[in-house]
């Protein structure tokens, strides 16, 4: 299990990597991938195919869901959240792995 910290403005949030499960938490409130809110606009610029599907919003979140699973390890998984969270201008602040202190992000 490894645990991102992230900040936008004043709003905190948590993303917490355990095996090929993503929690989200903020505000005491917590989720997983079916639990986000998707842009249309930023999910059909990235899947252009969905545009004129009903169901665009479940299609995205299994391709994101067999995305995560192909990658190696929980690590490679929090830096590509962080990379995809910076893009909509969220910053880095904290890694901690299971048992371990906290670390900036690298």
């Amino acid at each position: 299990m490894i645990k991102g910290d992230f900040r936008l403005g004043v709003d905190n949030i948590e993303v917490v990597v355990d095996g090929n499960n993503l929690y989200f938490y903020k505000d005491g409130t917590i989720t997983t991938i079916e639990g986000l809110k998707l842009d249309k606009t930023g999910t059909l610029k990235q899947f252009p195919d969905l545009k004129d599907k009903e169901d665009w919003r479940k299609i995205a979140i299994e391709r994101l869901k067999n995305h995560i699973k192909k990658m190696k390890n929980e690590k490679e998984k929090i830096y590509y959240i962080k990379d995809e969270l910076e893009k909509y201008g969220y910053t880095a602040l904290f890694l901690q792995k299971a048992g371990w202190r906290p670390e900036k992000f690298k």
